[in-house]
């Protein structure tokens, strides 16, 4: 397909978390060119749109694993036939089996070909990998810090075991596709219902005191939101604990009580 543009300048990545790093690159394009793999994200597909103003093309890994760099390059030059620019990261591979490199960029490609060059944080690399490994760990503020932004989940409000509602609290039960989740635990967070972001606590992970199922959860503070459906966003600010097993209900009640109390705290 080619595009009827005006496009000079494109930054080439999966910009998977739009995170600082990745701001760096967009920032200096007309256009990005995102690289779909359909796997645990940050950000999935067209989520990834909602953090720049930029114009978002895809090219579907599966559609261009078997090209090789010039066969890339060629694509680039007829899907984008004024293009005179091209920023990458300095890690940047591409091609069949990423045989091509930043270097072999600048040979194949007429234009200006711009690296840019790694971006840390007190020392840590700004990565996707390195993001979703602080987020299976737990690390919520490490990975918010390189983001450059709190990590934001999506979920449809499905049935949930009703338990909440009669013996705990109401929470919203949550079904996520696509995402990299946290590690199991409760977490201080803020849930997006109906354009309002709310404070509020979730849990993710297996419900091992009661039907051993996993779960999302999130319970809205202070506020009555009646019945909700559809989509919703849960933003996260902050690790409160481990998943833990109750020996009954009640002791689960008064460890969630402590939980909201925490979550507020944080949430000021």
């Amino acid at each position: 397909m080619q595009f009827n543009n005006d496009i000079r300048s494109i930054a080439i990545g999966s910009f998977d978390g739009m995170h600082i790093a990745h701001q760096t690159l967009i920032e200096k394009a007309d256009a990005i060119v995102i690289i779909e793999r359909n796997s645990g994200y940050l950000t999935p597909g067209y989520k990834r749109s909602l953090y720049t103003s930029k114009v978002c093309c895809f090219y579907h890994f599966d559609k261009i694993k078997s090209l090789t760099p010039e066969a890339f390059v060629a694509k680039l030059q007829k899907d984008f036939p004024k293009l005179k620019k091209i920023i990458i990261g300095y890690d940047f591979a591409f091609g069949k089996e990423k045989k091509g490199n930043a270097q072999l960029l600048k040979v194949l490609f007429e234009g200006e070909v711009d690296i840019i060059q790694e971006i840390s944080i007190d020392g840590v690399s700004v990565h996707s990998r390195t993001i979703k490994a602080y987020i299976r760990e737990g690390n919520i503020e490490m990975a918010n810090r390189l983001l450059g932004r709190e990590y934001v989940i999506n979920g449809e409000v499905v049935k949930g075991q009703g338990l909440g509602k009669k013996e705990l609290v109401p929470t919203l039960n949550l079904d996520v596709d696509h995402y990299q989740l946290p590690l199991e635990g409760v977490y201080a967070t803020r849930t997006k219902i109906e354009d309002e972001w709310l404070d509020s606590i979730s849990f993710l992970g297996h419900r091992v005191s009661t039907d051993g199922s996993y779960a999302v959860e999130t319970y809205v503070l202070d506020k009555e939101i009646g019945k909700v459906e559809g989509e919703v966003e849960l933003k996260f600010l902050d690790f409160i604990r481990l998943n833990q097993k109750f020996e009954s209900l009640d002791d689960l009640k008064i460890q969630i009580q402590d939980d909201i109390e925490i979550a507020k705290k944080i949430l000021e």
